[in-house]
């Protein structure tokens, strides 16, 4: 069996508003294969989470992928139609999206919307479906799942929220789960439950994850790549351990800089990533972190660098990282045993 589930292959979504063209995603390109977890991190407005509903085609007017191909086990989604992805949709690819108390209907029974999916793409009659609403929210932890499956959305806490929203996700056992910040407004202890889950899921199921946050920590102990969107670009991707202990991009360091620390003896202010996100109505012709990159060459504000990859595939979009550029004393990641 093929283990290459996703590849997008630079694509383009844009915005056109009443003020011209917000070119949101510019040329972004990735693979994932079944049973890996991808994390995709940045700031507010770098791209990340318009390139995760590019790949659910859930881009609403005035939007659209205006470029590039998105090909799931295949087959690219960017020329269906609605109703073709309806199909595919909770079936094949599900996302669980940040606010699950907006995400849930409030008028049906938890059991009632994971039925509902079923029912639709798997063809199980009520009674079968409501036993395997049952077993999802068995399968996601929700205590007494026999009597919770006939409560409604305000009868669960935000955590027991979240997991019958991944069990919605995975009623259909689908091969791609994409979760879009799914530990907003959730304490640390219930993020770290839901991100265990979803671990589980991962190893026991063989489904593939992307999983999309501005938290690098929180993609530490889940994914085994990452990559590092800025501007609407990607800047940086590789290993979870290239990404953490050698990074190659100077915004993959401001990010790692600006993590909280609690294992310092001493109290220390969080180091700020000075200045402001391009406009993308107007985005630079050179690399977007330019203008507030330390190490910014005139090269970087005239022209965006090709990529340099690695032997292992590890890649940056960085005039630093050309054979001809300067050496500069540059500050890595976090130290081995840190995170």
């Amino acid at each position: 069996m093929d283990r290459r589930i996703l590849e997008l292959k630079d694509v383009k979504t844009s915005f056109y508003t009443h003020l011209g063209e917000v070119q949101a995603v510019r040329g972004v390109s990735f693979t994932l294969d079944r049973g890996e977890a991808l994390g995709i991190v940045g700031e507010s407005g770098s791209g990340k989470s318009v390139t995760s509903m590019s790949i659910m085609k859930l881009v609403q007017y005035p939007g659209k992928v205006k470029d590039g191909q998105i090909l799931f086990k295949g087959q690219d989604l960017v020329p269906k139609s609605d109703k073709e992805m309806m199909g595919i949709r909770g079936d094949e690819i599900a996302m669980i999206f940040q606010d699950p108390m907006t995400s849930l209907n409030p008028v049906y029974t938890i059991g009632d919307q994971i039925m509902e999916a079923t029912m639709k793409h798997q063809g199980l009659s009520k009674a079968e479906a409501r036993q395997k609403a049952i077993e999802m929210l068995k399968l996601v932890g929700i205590p007494s799942p026999e009597k919770r499956v006939d409560n409604y959305p305000h009868e669960f806490s935000g955590g027991m929220r979240q997991r019958a929203m991944i069990a919605i996700a995975l009623s259909c056992q689908p091969d791609l789960l994409i979760a879009d910040e799914p530990t907003t407004a959730l304490d640390v202890t219930i993020q770290a439950q839901i991100l265990e889950l979803m671990k589980d899921i991962k190893d026991k199921l063989d489904t593939a994850i992307i999983l999309i946050t501005h938290d690098l920590g929180v993609v530490a102990d889940v994914c085994s790549r990452i990559i590092v969107m800025y501007g609407g670009l990607i800047m940086e991707e590789g290993s979870a351990e290239e990404i953490f202990y050698t990074p190659k991009h100077p915004y993959t360091m401001g990010l790692l800089k600006s993590i909280p620390r609690l294992d310092l003896a001493e109290k220390q202010r969080l180091v700020p990533i000075p200045g402001t996100p391009p406009d993308l109505l107007k985005p630079p012709t050179g690399c977007p972190f330019a203008s507030r990159c330390p190490y910014a060459m005139n090269i970087c504000i005239e022209t965006m660098p090709e990529y340099t990859v690695s032997e292992t595939g590890h890649r940056a979009a960085c005039w630093l990282q050309h054979p001809d550029a300067p050496k500069v004393e540059v500050e890595t990641g976090v130290k081995r045993g840190e995170i």
